[in-house]
């Protein structure tokens, strides 16, 4: 007795045939899916970037119109004085304010996961409130706080009947700027940091509690460590922002015109020289050169933030 097989047909009466070789079914849904937002990033990112660097090797000239000159605004950029007295400002404010603002925000991240703060979710709603706060309105607040005439300073000095230290002046500005800075986005970190303690293991507690560590322990050997990758992200995105310090200085230099130049700022000398000098090609390269020097920074905050924590 023999048995025959035969291939199961389909509803046509045919055989079902394999899907071919090399020709995977579907392997254009993901670009389907991911194509809203390559469209958005070309858009604002990329597009922009293209025609920045396109301005920057051009220039405006009298006779002739907009005529091609290579690499001339870039030489001219990185040998301008008042370009690189931008940077060395923001740099020395970079090196000052940002150690000052983390630090308030790990001590405050900390207190508030200690569990022995009264009213911790209403501390962590008022901490984090200034960042709610639009920049301009918060530098126009403060402006106002630090004048002499009219503002909290002046009502101080009168009310005392002492002459205190004008926020203003040449000598205190970027300090005043730093405090603005601070008030507004002390609290931004402090939610950052304060969400990677949420996340360590309570075991972790529990052993140290076992092996009868203190709080000071606890804090060295169990929470400093697990916020090191919160830490990193803060310090870069501090960078970052501290290099793009333009709305303060905008702000206050009505209030203090003979502290605050056009050039105070590296986003603020870009802009003047846009917007009032007519030079926008110049003011392309300029912030192309800020744009790689800031890439550059934060990147070395990374790659040192990844080698202390291994």
């Amino acid at each position: 007795m023999t048995s025959t097989t035969t291939a199961e047909p389909t509803s046509a009466g045919r055989p079902r045939r394999p899907p071919p070789r090399g020709r995977p079914r579907g392997r254009w849904t993901g670009w389907g899916f991911l194509a809203p937002f390559m469209a958005v990033f070309a858009l604002v990112f990329v597009a922009p970037i293209l025609y920045s660097l396109y301005l920057s090797v051009y220039r405006d000239r009298l006779v002739g119109g907009n005529s091609f000159v290579g690499l001339d605004n870039y030489r001219g950029a990185l040998t301008d004085p008042v370009f690189w007295e931008s940077v060395s400002r923001v740099t020395l404010f970079l090196a000052v304010q940002v150690p000052i603002m983390l630090f308030l925000a790990l001590l405050l991240a900390l207190a508030l996961d200690s569990g022995r703060l009264y009213g911790r979710d209403f501390f962590r709603i008022s901490i984090f409130m200034p960042y709610a706060v639009p920049a301009v309105v918060a530098a126009l607040m403060w402006g106002f706080m630090y004048g002499t005439r009219f503002g909290l300073v002046g009502n101080a000095n009168d009310l005392l009947g002492v002459t205190l230290p004008d926020p203003l002046s040449p000598g205190l500005i970027l300090a005043s700027i730093g405090n603005i800075v601070t008030w507004q986005f002390v609290g931004y970190n402090m939610l950052i940091l304060y969400s990677a303690l949420r996340t360590v293991p309570h075991s972790l507690y529990e052993a140290a509690e076992v092996d009868g560590a203190g709080q000071l322990r606890v804090i060295t050997a169990i929470k400093l460590p697990a916020l090191r990758g919160a830490l990193v992200i803060a310090a870069i995105f501090s960078v970052i922002g501290s290099f793009q310090l333009f709305n303060e200085p905008s702000i206050l230099r009505s209030l203090a015109p003979n502290a605050i130049s056009s050039g105070y700022t590296p986003n603020l000398y870009t802009y003047s020289l846009a917007f009032s000098g007519q030079q926008q090609n110049y003011a392309a390269a300029v912030a192309i050169i800020m744009g790689l020097l800031t890439m550059v920074i934060a990147y070395a905050v990374q790659l040192f933030g990844m080698r202390k924590a291994a």
